[in-house]
């Protein structure tokens, strides 16, 4: 475990560290661990520009006049978007290229919690699926030559779920990747997380200047247990005050100070720029440019599992996957 004190320490020397003006997006900035994240780095960086992508107006009003008092210098944008549509995903990102020629960190928490059953998007995709996987690969291949622009400054993508569930027992089932046939909660969530994990190590591979980090959050008190209703509400809130006296839960701004170390820290280099003392990648491979993190700053190990569907073509299959989607949503009749 990475102490909070070297976490603080580290976030505190980042105004003499990295360059003035970095750009930041934070998509699902608007609330939760990517608002908490977005304020550890105004606070620790000289004019960051920040762009908050989310659909919530009145709160990126009041967090973007939070962020301002923080640190007067900064930039900081709202742009509005439903990013569970891959064309609202091109929306946005073509916004930002249009008045940026770099960009520093892409910054991922977007989510979208459900007891219901698949629950399709006009592009005829699962919706949580768009949203945990398919509109966050988008955003990484649109800004993708922004973030090699940016480097060798700090070009990194880190993208905030849960790496580990796509690493258990439970094989993904390479003939229903969409789960247009095979859909449950329990299978959408095995889904997400193994073609989230290959798909950085893609992204890895084919843009070298930049680091990509799958980011396990642990459990927070983002706001979102009010989802679960005046019934499980309470619940939930109890549940979370007693996995912090287990430590197994932090607070949100604990978390965003994790979550600024993890998008900085020297040791997740990207694969080009790999130094000594850099961390192993999710392939076991020091400095491969694509890292599973726990929540406390350490990297999460490999699983038989995981390497066994590697080998037999598992990057190559969700890529192929991927392309297919993004393929018919643009190019073929405007649905998968």
């Amino acid at each position: 475990m990475v102490s909070l004190s070297t976490i603080r320490a580290h976030n505190a020397s980042l105004k003499s560290t990295l360059p003035p003006n970095l750009v930041a997006v934070f998509v699902g900035g608007t609330s939760g661990m990517g608002y908490s994240t977005a304020r550890e780095l105004v606070r620790n960086t000289t004019s960051p520009h920040i762009y908050l992508i989310g659909r919530n107006q009145t709160e990126a009003s009041r967090i973007i006049s939070e962020l301002q008092s923080i640190n007067p210098d900064s930039k900081l944008n709202f742009i509005k978007s439903d990013v569970s549509l891959l064309k609202g995903v091109d929306e946005a990102c073509k916004e930002i290229a249009a008045k940026e020629k770099k960009v520093n960190l892409l910054f991922m928490t977007v989510g979208y919690l459900t007891m219901k059953g698949r629950n399709e998007t006009p592009e005829g995709i699962d919706k949580k699926m768009s949203v945990h996987y398919y509109a966050r690969m988008r955003f990484v291949q649109n800004l993708a030559p922004l973030l090699t622009t940016a480097a060798p400054e700090l070009s990194r993508v880190v993208s905030v779920m849960d790496p580990r569930l796509g690493r258990g027992s439970k094989e993904p089932n390479w003939a229903d990747l969409s789960l247009k046939t095979s859909f449950s909660l329990q299978n959408c969530a095995t889904h997400t997380s193994a073609m989230q994990n290959y798909a950085l190590e893609h992204f890895a591979a084919a843009y070298p200047k930049t680091s990509f980090s799958h980011a396990y959050p642990s459990m927070v008190d983002t706001g979102v247990t009010k989802v679960f209703g005046p019934i499980g509400q309470p619940f939930m809130k109890a549940t979370i005050a007693v996995m912090k006296k287990l430590n197994v839960a932090i607070d949100l701004g604990e978390s965003g100070e994790r979550h600024l170390y993890a998008a900085t820290a020297p040791q997740f280099a990207p694969r080009a720029t790999a130094i000594e003392g850099v961390a192993r990648g999710m392939d076991e491979v020091a400095g491969s440019g694509a890292y599973s993190l726990n929540w406390d700053g350490e990297v999460t190990g490999e699983s038989k599992n995981a390497a066994k569907w590697r080998e037999e073509g598992a990057v190559e299959k969700v890529w192929s996957h991927t392309e297919e989607v993004w393929r018919k949503i643009f190019g073929e009749g405007g649905k998968y």
